[in-house]
């Protein structure tokens, strides 16, 4: 009698493309003031491909399941008030985005504001709960609906955009012209608004917290007639919530400075920063620095580390947001924020007195702080690992924390789908650099694997000063679920190893990162059970240059995808919604001195390209112009190299993978599997 098979038939599914219509997203997480529970923002894809937010709150020791507070499909940014009772929210259930109020304790939400036809970037409540801090940009006249509907009665052409300042236009936000976000002031009884602040030469990057009094607000702003090219003239400010009069802190120098927090105690404004003036992108370490609030002076925190509070983790299944967090314990004794390193992401308590760093998270995950309750007990998050999308939980922020995941809302897709795990390697590269990697070999349910081995990509992440990491990556899921070996890495130019590792490429592309990409491809070369007649590169944003870069200068791999791109320095100069200073960044500039930056396109290097390359691209790019797509494409065209052009509408915008339309996405990965079953 034959012996019975023990082997376990796998009966999990591939993951797919139309998966991301299954996929919920949180964000936001705010704990209420007293710590006992969470409010969030459910994000899911509906049969009409519309994207639907709504509020959730859940209890924050887990017990019983989440459950929805709003259904208006079109709601974020939830701020508990500071007793606790109420919870205010943005909406636009009519025709432009209002704050409204909905009572804890049971009721209906009501509209409070009546903001004219614009945008809220932001708000926060005052400590005494009596009004709004709000960041309001008001649509331009000619540019209203009730504009819009004149001149269509009339039968008139749209109007022309009159730019005197080059801050005009910035990807995902359109075309704004001389609009600027503003500060204001709203009553939260009658919902009245009224200007408090509108200073800022740039707007989007201004920055605010309240006093613990509620009488004064701190701001981050830029008054520079150059505000928007040269960041690095930020300074700090107090504004009396009642006159409106400006005081600056003295004593503060001008530098980029991206999130302002003012003390419980009122003694000490925490911002993140650099304490002197840093022209160009932040390619140092952010720091954590402390400001008397009257006498000024600047202290840091972190400076003698090698951390930076501005490092962001990639992902395709997560809301994306780069700013970092700052939040005080009750006591003032010590701030909570976020800290990216070595592909993990995680909460920490840095001491304001000593500048002592304590973790409170741990392991290969990628933690998002959120908020802290108002009592400094704990802290909304959401957490991320390479096989479970991010779902929301809360750290307690005690002597011994502990984390608690209080959703589940992608259980049901993780029962159905077989995952690849991400292993980590480190890749030596030159300078006795170690490349950070991760492998991801298809699971189970994947095709069997050819006698010659399996065909191996290696996606190049964008930024490029970000990192790759410990994340839920659907469109890496995708590859390996089709039969593919996936790669991915952290080369120099990365966020978390440090700021020699970031620094290294400054201005300088295609050089020490070449080095490590080159490292890793050697990697692949050697990976067990990997055809190495059957490599790929792809990547968006830098990984498209690095693409770009890397088929002008090797023929090793047999395919590649370049995605929203860089391909020309010259002309990427005056096309991106990111205004270039010469010889900031970059040395030289596009009219007289353009050696350096066109030594380092890659166009210049495409004339020796062999290898067949998918072009993808959306039209309402506003950080790397579709121009900078459709140039690799005429001279692949012209040199006769296989490759096709995928335009997407201007509609989306460089985030559209991420981000973009959830059936423009589905096209985009199946595109995407195409051009690899055709050429590996």
């Amino acid at each position: 009698m034959p012996r019975k098979s023990t082997r376990k038939t796998n009966t999990k599914r591939a993951i797919t493309p139309e998966d991301i219509l299954q996929l919920t997203y949180v964000s936001d997480v705010q704990a209420s003031p007293d710590g006992t529970q969470l409010v969030f923002v459910h994000k899911h894809t509906d049969e009409k491909n519309t994207d639907q937010r709504a509020l959730w709150i859940a209890a924050s020791d887990g017990k019983g399941d989440p459950r929805p507070l709003t259904h208006g499909g079109k709601d974020s940014l939830p701020r508990w008030s500071p007793d606790g009772e109420t919870i205010a929210f943005v909406s636009k259930r009519g025709d432009d985005p209002q704050i409204h109020m909905l009572p804890v304790g049971g009721g209906e939400a009501r509209a409070l504001t009546n903001f004219p036809e614009g945008d809220i970037a932001s708000y926060a409540w005052s400590p005494r709960g009596d009004c709004f801090a709000v960041l309001f940009r008001e649509r331009g006249g000619d540019r209203t609906r009730d504009a819009a509907a004149e001149r269509k009665e009339k039968g008139l052409s749209d109007p022309a955009l009159v730019i005197d300042d080059w801050f005009y236009r910035f990807d995902g936000d359109g075309y704004f012209g001389d609009d600027r976000y503003k500060l204001y002031i709203v009553d939260v009884e009658t919902g009245a608004h009224r200007l408090l602040y509108g200073k800022d030469r740039v707007g989007m990057s201004l920055v605010y917290s309240f006093s613990p009094d509620g009488k004064q607000l701190v701001v981050v702003t830029n008054t520079h007639r150059k505000a928007a090219s040269q960041p690095e003239h930020c300074h700090l400010a107090r504004i009396n919530v009642k006159t409106g009069k400006v005081t600056r802190i003295p004593n503060v120098p001008d530098s980029q400075k991206t999130t302002v927090a003012w003390s419980p105690d009122g003694k000490t404004i925490a911002f993140v920063g650099y304490p002197e003036p840093k022209p160009g992108w932040g390619v140092d370490n952010a720091e954590l620095l402390l400001t008397d609030p009257v006498k000024g002076g600047v202290r840091s925190l972190t400076g003698s580390t090698d951390e930076c509070l501005e490092g962001h983790t990639i992902s395709d299944s997560a809301e994306v947001d780069f700013s970092p967090c700052l939040y005080w314990t009750a006591d003032s004794k010590s701030i909570v924020t976020n800290i990216a390193r070595e592909g993990a992401q995680h909460v920490v308590s840095i001491s304001a007195s000593t500048g002592r760093m304590r973790a409170l998270t741990k392991g290969r995950r990628v933690f998002s702080l959120c908020s802290v309750s108002a009592n400094g007990k704990v802290a909304g998050v959401t957490i991320d690992e390479p096989t479970r999308p991010p779902e929301v939980a809360a750290v307690t922020l005690s002597s011994a924390p502990k984390m608690k995941r209080v959703s589940f809302f992608n259980g049901k897709l993780l029962a159905e789908v077989d995952l690849a795990a991400a292993q980590s390697y480190r890749v030596p590269s030159t300078d006795g650099v170690r490349v950070q990697t991760w492998v991801m070999h298809p699971p189970a349910c994947a095709p069997r694997a050819p006698r010659k081995g399996r065909p191996c990509v290696l996606e190049v992440h964008g930024g490029p000063h970000c990192q790759y990491g410990e994340t839920f990556f659907h469109e890496f899921q995708v590859l390996a679920a089709q039969g593919y070996t996936v790669v991915f890495s952290n080369p120099r130019g990365s966020k978390g190893y440090g700021e020699a590792h970031c620094t290294a490429i400054e201005g300088n592309w295609g050089n020490k990162d070449w080095d490590d990409i080159q490292a890793v491809l050697g990697f692949m070369q050697e990976l067990d059970g990997v055809d190495t007649s059957r490599l790929a590169i792809m990547g968006g944003s830098y990984g498209g240059y690095m693409t770009n870069w890397a088929i002008g200068h090797t023929r090793a791999f047999k395919a590649a995808i370049t995605d929203r791109c860089v391909s020309n320095m010259v002309s990427m100069f005056g096309n991106s919604d990111i205004i270039e200073t010469p010889d900031a960044y970059w040395r030289g500039n596009t009219w007289d001195r353009t050696e350096e930056l066109w030594a380092q396109s890659p166009q210049r290097y495409l004339g020796a390209c062999k290898t067949p390359t998918l072009v993808i691209h959306s039209e309402g790019d506003l950080r790397c112009n579709i121009e900078q797509g459709e140039q690799v494409f005429s001279v692949l065209k012209h040199r006769g190299v296989p490759t096709r052009f995928v335009r997407y509408p201007r509609s989306t915008s460089h985030g559209m993978s991420r981000s973009g339309p959830a059936d423009l996405r589905i096209h985009r990965l199946h595109q995407i599997l195409a051009w690899w079953a055709r050429w590996l």
